[in-house]
């Protein structure tokens, strides 16, 4: 059966865990933050002490990063636009062996909002 990109992130959404806008403002102290989208849009703005790994290099790039490399059980809030990638992404950093690692539901836009 033939999947669509919106496919593929509605599974993801299914193995992972995603935190809210409000919720993640109040533990964020307690997480690292990993931004998945890609340079240029981290530079426009991001959370508070975020990491930039663009999605399309995590799997890669994880594990050589002096914040992530060993830390598999560190409190990891992934973080994307608006929340596809980072669902995407956090299936990939559990497959990874990264076991607290968590979408922030509606990404960086809905943090801008809120």
């Amino acid at each position: 059966m033939k999947m669509t990109a919106m496919d593929l992130v509605a599974n993801a959404k299914q193995n992972i865990s995603e935190i809210s806008v409000a919720e993640a403002k109040q533990v964020l102290s307690e997480y690292f933050i990993l931004d998945v989208r890609e340079p240029a849009e981290f530079a426009a703005g991001q959370l508070p002490n975020a990491v930039n790994i663009p999605r399309g290099v995590l799997e890669f790039q994880i594990n050589n990063h002096p914040d992530f490399a060993g830390q598999h059980t560190a409190k990891i809030i992934v973080c994307c636009q608006s929340g596809g990638r980072s669902a995407l992404a956090t299936e990939s950093l559990h497959k990874l062996g990264y076991t607290n690692a968590i979408s922030l539901a509606g990404g960086y836009k809905a943090w801008a909002e809120s």
